[in-house]
C-alpha cells in the first residue's frame, strides 16, 4: 500500500470518527439563563435525559430520590430557591446557534421524560398559592396543554383553528421577523410558526397580569416543540426552510429567555433541550396535573399520607444544627458569667460608693468652736501648770485655779457665741 493511499485511509478513519462521536454527542441541555446564586460549571459532563426532571427539581430547591451525581450544578443556598424554572425541548435538531448562554452540556440517552413529578411537588407544597404550572406537548391538536396552569393561560392558542385565527391578528409574530421560504398555508410551516407564537403570547401575558411573576411560589413551564422536527421530515435537513425555521427559532428562544428571565426578576432559570429524536414514542395521558394521586396506603379509602415525606432531611438538618448552636450560646453564655471578675462590676461599685459615703458622715465634723475650744483648753492647762510651780504649796491653790478657769471660761464661751 503506497503512502497516499494509507492517508487517504486515515483521512477517511478520522472524518467518520468525527461524524459519529458527533452523532453520539449531538444532543444537548443548554442553559440559556440562571440565577447568580444557582452554579453551573462550565465542562463536558454528559447528562442523561431521564435524569433532567431530577436536575430541573433540584434547580427549584426540592429533593430528589436519588442523588444526583453530575459535576455540572453545584449546591447552592439552602434558603434561595428560583422564581421559575423554564424548560424548552426542541425536537427535530441536535444543537441551536446560542451564543448568549451560561453553559452546555451534551446529552446522552435522549428518552422522553415529562416533569409531572416536578409539578406535582409545586402544587403540593405551594398549594395555597396559584402556582403556575404550564405544560405545551405535541399532540393531535398540535399543542396540548397539561394539568391547569393558571386562567391566564387559558386563552392561549392551541389547537389548529386557533392558531390560524391568532396568526392572523393584529400583534402576531409573522410581522417579527421575515418568512423567507417559510409559508404560512402550508400544514408544516403552519405549526412551527404555531409554536413560535406560543412563545411569545406567554411573555406577554406575563407582562399584562406581573403579579403572576412575583408571588411566593415558583412557577413551571415545560414546552415542548416538534416543528422543526416535521420541517426536517417534509422538506429534508438541507431545504432552506429548515435553515430559515432553525435560525428563527434561535433567535426567538434567545430573545423569549432574557424575556422570562427579566421578568421574573433575574431569578429564573431556562434551559433548552435539543433533542435529533427520542428513542422510544412518548405517549401523555390526558388528565390534570392537580388529579388526586394516591401514592401512601392503597388500601386505606382514607388517602392517608406519609408521616414524612421526601424533605424530612432537610427539616432534620435544620433543627439539628439551630439546637447545637443554641446550646453552645448557652454553653458560653454560662461560662463567661461564672468567670465575670466582679470588682469590675459596675454594680459592685455603687455598693462601695454608698458604705464609703456612710462612713465618712457618722465621724465628727471639726468645727472653728471645737478646734478653738481644743486650744483654749491646752494654754490653760499650760498656765495652770506654771501658776502650780511659782505659788508655795502651803497657799490656797485650789482657789487660785478656779478663779482662773472662771475668767477663762466666759471668755471662750463669748468668742463661740460671737
Amino acid at each position: 500500500m503506497s503512502l497516499r493511499s494509507s492517508l487517504r485511509m486515515e483521512a477517511v478513519l478520522a472524518v467518520t470518527l468525527a461524524l459519529a462521536i458527533a452523532g453520539v454527542r449531538g444532543d444537548s441541555l443548554t442553559v440559556l439563563q440562571a440565577p447568580e446564586f444557582l452554579s453551573f460549571q462550565k465542562g463536558d459532563w454528559p447528562l442523561s435525559g431521564e435524569k433532567i426532571p431530577d436536575l430541573v427539581a433540584l434547580t427549584m430547591g426540592f429533593s430528589v430520590e436519588e442523588d444526583l451525581s453530575w459535576p455540572g450544578l453545584q449546591a447552592g443556598p439552602l434558603f434561595q430557591r428560583p422564581r421559575a424554572n423554564v424548560l424548552v425541548v426542541v425536537r427535530g435538531v441536535d444543537s441551536l446557534d446560542l451564543p448568549q448562554s451560561v453553559a452546555s452540556y451534551p446529552l446522552e440517552n435522549p428518552v422522553p421524560f415529562t416533569l409531572d413529578s416536578v409539578a406535582e411537588t409545586v402544587h403540593s407544597m405551594f398549594a395555597e398559592y396559584t402556582p403556575v404550572v404550564l405544560q405545551l406537548a405535541p399532540s393531535e391538536e398540535r399543542l396540548y396543554m397539561l394539568g391547569k396552569a393558571n386562567a391566564v393561560f387559558e386563552d392561549l392558542p392551541v389547537t389548529l383553528q386557533q392558531i390560524r385565527a391568532r396568526l392572523s391578528q393584529d400583534g402576531s409574530v409573522l410581522t417579527s421577523f421575515p418568512l423567507n421560504s417559510l409559508s404560512r398555508n402550508a400544514e408544516a410551516d403552519l405549526l412551527f410558526l404555531s409554536e413560535v407564537q406560543v412563545l411569545h403570547d406567554i411573555t406577554a401575558l406575563l407582562q399584562r397580569h406581573r403579579h403572576l411573576a412575583k408571588d411566593n411560589s415558583p412557577d413551571l413551564y415545560s414546552l415542548e416543540l416538534s416543528g422543526l422536527e416535521e420541517l426536517g421530515r417534509l422538506y429534508g435537513k438541507d431545504s432552506p426552510q429548515y435553515r430559515d425555521a432553525t435560525s428563527i427559532l434561535a433567535s426567538v428562544l434567545q430573545k423569549f429567555g432574557e424575556d422570562m428571565y427579566r421578568l421574573y426578576g433575574n431569578s429564573a432559570a431556562v434551559e433548552v433541550v435539543t433533542v435529533k429524536t427520542f428513542e422510544a414514542p412518548l405517549t401523555r395521558k390526558s388528565r390534570s396535573i392537580l388529579e388526586s394521586k394516591q401514592i401512601s396506603n392503597p388500601g386505606s379509602p382514607y388517602n392517608l399520607a406519609y408521616k414524612y415525606n421526601f424533605e424530612y432531611a432537610v427539616i432534620f438538618n435544620i433543627v439539628l444544627w439551630l439546637m447545637i448552636v443554641l446550646v453552645l450560646a448557652v454553653i458560653a453564655i454560662a461560662y463567661n458569667l461564672w468567670n465575670m471578675d466582679p470588682a469590675g462590676s459596675y454594680v459592685v461599685r455603687k455598693i462601695r460608693a454608698a458604705i464609703s459615703d456612710g462612713e465618712q458622715k457618722e465621724q465628727p465634723a471639726l468645727t472653728p468652736c471645737s478646734s478653738t475650744a481644743k486650744e483654749e483648753e491646752r494654754k490653760r492647762s499650760k498656765k495652770a501648770a506654771s501658776t502650780a510651780a511659782l505659788i508655795p504649796e502651803d497657799e490656797v491653790s485650789g482657789s487660785a485655779a478656779a478663779a482662773a478657769a472662771g475668767a477663762i471660761a466666759p471668755n471662750r464661751r463669748a468668742n463661740c457665741g460671737s
